[in-house]
């Protein structure tokens, strides 16, 4: 690969073919002094793991100037290109550039997997096309492969593998990348760049020309502390991981997590007017913050033979030995009158509601059951801005001022709404991460400018949103200690809201919502207008059993977790995994047929069910059992075809 002039990291780089002691002094001398806010390693890090840091500094160092540095995007891509190509041939152990040859060493030591390095290119090379981002969703995906393959590569040089590290890592990952966001406007702005969402931007009244003029007022000023408080929310979240990795690491890790909040706590402290200067970290505020995490450190030793949490504490938030969520560990559950009356009031509200969930509530011991109703009351009323009369800016505006109430409601402030009290004191005792209820608050945001789902794919992000996040939050009231729970409450939430978006068709479609993905309705032949009122073709009868049929691969997956919560809340998960899964089961027997009538359950039919949970007579087995049964009868009303 043929060095360009133009990249400063490329002068005093060994030739082709160098010694791997040559490569890396190197790729050392390159980690010690090239620019960055804090250093790359500290001097607590194991010695035998610097070189392994050094070597994985290079690979990203260069990735990123490749793509950064070089003026020309066509060429830039072809560089970046040519650099993955070098990655492919170190994989087969052909290897000359002396990055490559430094890494290889790495690579080989610690059985590091190709994928995130190559995540990144991806990146990398996005960045050459794509300069504005529309939505949340699109500028985390951006994070995916820009900075959570960086935390993944740390997690695989400490020797750790695990789904439930990589996702704590992946939550601080992309907070860090965020937080280099909002400090870098104006860097980015000269490279023609605006990461800030689009859709944030139209929240606060502002517009990208507004961004690009560098106009700083009042607007842009709501703007910032909205980005600024949510990505401390995924700091937060992911700030666990520290806690999880070995004592000799701590610090180290958790410093990342540190630095990124100091990136935040500067943009505040200028006023958060990045769009005419950018904050940096002095040296003694990076001293500081280290003194602060061996503080901390040296505390949790002091502390390890005390009893702070529950054995599953380490899912929740908080870890073994001391360590703390700290975006959690300052929310403390409140008392007094208020709070009292703020239960009596989420009781309200789901009581007139008279949801489905309402009925499974009772199940719980009263704790948990207050607790359930405090979320309840916060999703209704959240859901509620959607179906008020008004413009979608209006309505726009109804949710960023709910986001603004649940980041006000973490930082201790609750005077905003009657529920606020008791759902900060929920999100404190059973310690949920607030970022479920931002993502569901983008879930209600999709509802008002998205009428249609090309692929299922994005249908499923958005059952994530509205649904998805309602079963991850109930999972922490429930309790869990199974590091595999979450997936599945996940996927049961999924479950349940393509049992309503099955049972809803025609009301959907009145409104102009079609969720049914156009890749399926192609698929089957089936027109847009059909699912207005029928009638029930084959064609449309074949759309619903494949949908139906997706639905139950949901529901398959996602009973498993009943087992998994603790016992006390069993039964009220089996009582709502059954009236959900009776509701699609009744549109299985129905052949289909959601035009005549809406597909409910009796006031009997769900008593049953309910006394049935309360006296014991469930298992995760039988909360699907009559459906199964069905399948095998050969006159049952569903086969088990999938359709194509």
């Amino acid at each position: 690969m043929q060095i360009p002039a133009e990249l400063e990291i490329g002068r005093g780089l060994p030739p082709a073919g160098c010694p791997v002691a040559e490569a890396e002094r190197y790729t050392r001398r390159l980690a010690t002094h090239h620019y960055e806010n804090f250093n790359v390693v500290s001097w607590l890090l194991p010695r035998r793991l610097h070189r392994h840091f050094y070597n994985l500094y290079a690979y990203c160092r260069w990735a990123d100037d490749l793509g950064d540095e070089i003026p020309d995007p066509a060429r830039a891509l072809a560089l970046l290109n040519e650099w993955e190509g070098e990655l492919r041939a170190c994989y087969r152990g052909e290897v000359s550039h002396p990055v490559f040859i430094a890494l290889r060493a790495t690579i080989s030591a610690l059985d590091i997997p190709i994928e995130p390095f190559s995540d990144l290119l991806v990146a990398f090379r996005q960045d050459q096309t794509v300069r504005r981002y529309a939505t949340w969703n699109d500028v985390f995906d951006y994070c995916r492969y820009s900075a959570n393959p960086v935390g993944r590569l740390v997690l695989y040089l400490c020797g750790y593998r695990d789904a439930e590290r990589q996702r704590l890592s992946d939550a601080t990952c992309t907070a860090l990348q965020l937080a280099n966001f909002w400090q870098d406007v104006t860097r980015d702005l000269k490279k023609g760049r605006i990461y800030i969402p689009l859709e944030a931007l139209a929240a606060h009244g502002l517009t990208e020309d507004d961004i690009v003029q560098r106009r700083f007022d009042g607007r842009y000023v709501s703007l910032m502390k909205e980005l600024v408080a949510r990505t401390r929310q995924l700091f937060a979240e992911g700030m666990p991981v520290a806690c999880s990795v070995d004592s000799a690491l701590r610090v180290d890790i958790e410093m990342f997590g540190r630095g990124g909040l100091a990136v935040l706590d500067a943009i505040e402290s200028i006023g958060y007017n990045t769009l005419e200067s950018r904050p940096s970290i002095p040296k003694s505020k990076q001293f500081s913050l280290l003194v602060r995490a061996l503080v901390l450190r040296l505390f949790a030793f002091t502390k390890a033979s005390v009893p702070v949490a529950p054995a599953s504490a380490g899912k929740l938030g908080i870890v073994e030995g001391g360590c703390v969520n700290p975006g959690i560990a300052k929310m403390r559950p409140l008392k007094g009158g208020e709070v009292a009356r703020s239960y009596a009031e989420c009781r309200r509200v789901a009581r007139v509601s008279a949801s489905n969930f309402y009925y499974a509530f009772f199940m719980l011991s009263p704790a948990k059951r207050d607790a359930l109703c405090a979320l309840y009351a916060f999703m209704r009323l959240v859901d509620d801005v959607s179906d008020t009369v008004g413009g979608v800016a209006d309505k726009q505006k109804g949710l960023a001022r709910w986001r603004a109430a649940l980041d006000a409601s973490v930082a201790g402030d609750v005077s905003g709404h009657p529920i606020l009290p008791a759902f900060a004191d929920t999100i404190a005792r059973f310690h949920i991460p607030p970022r479920y209820f931002h993502d569901l608050i983008s879930g209600a945001e999709m509802d008002l400018t998205v009428g249609e789902y090309p692929t299922f794919d994005r249908l499923r992000e958005y059952c994530y949103r509205v649904a998805g996040t309602v079963g991850l939050t109930c999972l922490h009231v429930f309790g869990f200690d199974d590091p595999h729970a979450p997936d599945l409450a996940e996927k049961l939430g999924i479950a349940f809201q393509l049992t309503n978006i099955l049972r809803d068709v025609p009301a959907d479609y009145a409104i102009g919502r079609v969720y049914l993905p156009l890749e399926d309705l192609a698929r089957f032949g089936v027109r847009h207008d059909a699912l207005a009122h029928g009638p029930l073709t084959g064609e449309l009868r074949a759309l619903f059993e494949f949908e139906t049929s997706r639905a139950w691969d949901f529901y398959r997956e996602g009973v498993e977790l009943i087992p998994l919560v603790h016992e006390d809340a069993r039964a009220a998960l089996w009582a709502l995994a059954r009236i959900y899964s009776s509701l699609l089961r009744r549109i299985d027997g129905r052949g289909y047929d959601v035009f005549s009538d809406r597909v409910r359950l009796s006031a009997p039919e769900k008593t049953g069910i309910l006394l049935r949970a309360r006296l014991g007579w469930y298992s995760q087995n039988n909360v699907l059992e009559e459906r199964d049964r069905d399948r095998r009868r050969p006159g049952g009303t569903f086969l088990g075809r999938r359709a194509g």
